[in-house]
């Protein structure tokens, strides 16, 4: 593979081409003819000599314009082709000939010859030229061309500088590369999963099909780096010796050193941004993060879904596709949010160790205040059971606290995916206060629970609750009474009377006090079935709300 280290010194834009030098007043006076090596044309010029010795190469350092009115050459065929070999061998930028002193109308065909296959522009000058003049010309072209790209050069450091300071998302980095390179670019794990990428206009799916692949034949050894044959400008993110990323730029020609800083300057900015963030979101947690939430949201085709989970890592496609909550146990409404969502954060990269773990393939990501999803991409023929029984297992074992593992339905199809994880976010909710200690839970686990927690939105199950509950409710928040705890105990324990009394911690007489108290506040019987069976699915109801 064709792979080189970045020189920005002989990158395009530095220095003019061959074709903006021919170009210029003082050479098109000469009646400038190409009349080999056209395909060089775009070869920059990082010099311009004049020299009139056949023996001019050793004195060369490459890029430079050479002119000469061949007076000096010899008159043999192969010491002329060993010329123009010698003059491509350093890497001169191209030859001009003045047909005025040595010949007339054409250069011999043997330096015709040798100058096409080396591809290396011959041009040649029908009238007298001021070579003086020629290389004053060419020289300003360069110092202009040089300032420019300084300018340009400025730019990028004032603009990534502001973004660093900032403190922009990966997202938006990577978008102001797309803005100034024009080039799709993508920003990688070294394990070649694709954290962020912004394809500049071009079709994203293209760009990331069989993107760990493509990547893997890749190698570089440089922290900066063209590959000609892959069209990859490359860089390192990270701190030198702590890497964990790549910055690729899609460049089908070789860059400019203005591409360089830009690639070299977002790797900059990427990584003081991870050393920011450090104790906020992982980068691999926000992409994840990111793709949940359009998978639920289905705001991008399935098509586009597919391959920016198979960029990831994850495949979607000819897979068992498994949607899981996991919900901490100690998080309620009234817990701060910051807290809430360092809890959940800690949670998500417990849950991405444990699927690592267990070899499992899975998005996983906070994409609302109360638990961590994931998605499982598991073999067609995989046991669903066994490695789900795996997963929770290492889960509980990962989290820092105790935690509810919830699936939902087995589902093969992206667009069935919202549902699978819709399930488990209603399995988790009803599963939190539910008696038992599953490793996970299911749909058929939660029973009444999970029907409540299903219609929990309903108005219609609020009010009923409500009028259930309500005077128990106010009781307890005007006098500082334990009421509501107390119902509880006796629901749970399935009207047993001094079950409850043991699960309240009271004595039977007091107990048997507080459960007429219960009875005249609420009006109702509580030995009445019906009763008892309204009053337990209004307390259900209200700890839905409180969980």
């Amino acid at each position: 593979m064709a792979l080189r280290c970045v020189q920005p010194r002989r990158g395009g834009g530095m220095y003019p081409t061959v074709a903006e030098a021919v170009a210029l007043p003082v050479i098109r006076r000469g009646r400038p003819r190409v009349v080999a090596g056209s395909d060089g044309m775009q070869r920059p010029v990082r010099w311009v000599h004049a020299a009139e010795v056949a023996d001019i190469a050793h004195l060369l350092r490459g890029g430079e314009l050479v002119l000469t009115t061949g007076i000096a050459l010899p008159e043999e065929e192969t010491a002329l082709t060993a010329y123009v070999d010698d003059l491509a061998a350093v890497g001169a930028a191209g030859l001009v000939v003045e047909l005025v002193r040595r010949w007339s109308d054409h250069v011999p065909d043997a330096l015709v010859a040798a100058a096409e296959r080396h591809r290396l522009p011959l041009i040649t000058l029908a009238r007298e030229t001021q070579f003086v003049s020629v290389t004053e010309a060419v020289v300003a072209l360069i110092v202009d061309a040089q300032l420019a790209e300084l300018r340009a050069a400025e730019q990028v450091h004032e603009t990534f500088t502001a973004l660093t300071v900032a403190g922009a998302e990966p997202a938006e980095v990577l978008r102001e590369v797309a803005r100034i390179s024009g080039l799709p670019v993508v920003l990688e794990t070294l394990g070649h999963d694709v954290l962020a990428y912004d394809a500049a206009g071009q079709d994203p799916i293209e760009l990331l099909t069989d993107w760990g692949q493509r990547s893997r034949s890749v190698a570089v050894s440089q922290r900066t780096a063209y590959d000609e044959e892959a069209g990859w400008l490359i860089t390192a993110v990270g701190a030198q010796g702590a890497d964990w990323g790549r910055l690729v730029l899609l460049s089908p020609a070789p860059p400019p050193h203005r591409h360089v800083v830009v690639a070299e300057r977002a790797a900059s900015a990427l990584a003081v941004h991870r050393l920011v963030a450090r104790d906020r979101e992982s980068l691999e947690r926000q992409t994840h993060r990111m793709l949940l939430a359009q998978l639920l949201g289905q705001a991008l085709p399935p098509a586009d879904l597919t391959t920016r989970a198979a960029a990831l890592g994850v495949a979607l496609e000819r897979r068992k596709l498994v949607g899981v909550a996991i919900r901490p146990g100690s998080i309620t409404p009234r817990a701060p949010a910051l807290a809430t969502q360092e809890v959940l954060r800690d949670l998500a990269e417990a849950t991405a160790l444990a699927a690592r773990r267990v070899s499992v393939p899975a998005l996983v990501g906070v994409v609302d205040d109360t638990s961590v999803r994931a998605l499982l991409s598991l073999p067609a023929q995989a046991e669903v059971d066994a490695i789900l029984r795996r997963l929770a297992r290492e889960v509980h074992r990962s989290a820092a606290s105790a935690v509810v593992v919830a699936v939902g339905t087995t589902v093969s199809q992206v667009s069935d995916v919202r549902r699978s994880l819709g399930e488990a976010a209603h399995v988790a909710g009803a599963a939190l206060r539910s008696p038992g200690a599953k490793v996970y839970h299911r749909l058929d686990d939660v029973r009444l629970r999970g029907l409540l927690h299903l219609l929990r939105e309903d108005e219609r199950v609020r009010a009923f609750a409500h009028r259930e509950l309500g005077p128990l409710l106010a009781r307890d928040d005007s006098q500082g009474s334990r009421l509501m705890e107390l119902l509880r105990c006796f629901c749970e324990q399935g009207g047993n009377k001094s079950a409850a009394a043991g699960a309240a911690h009271l004595s039977r007489t007091a107990y048997y006090q507080q459960l007429s108290r219960i009875a005249q506040v609420l009006g109702v019987s509580l030995e009445d079935p019906e009763s008892m069976l309204s009053l337990y699915v209004a307390l259900l109801v209200h700890e839905l709300d409180d969980a």
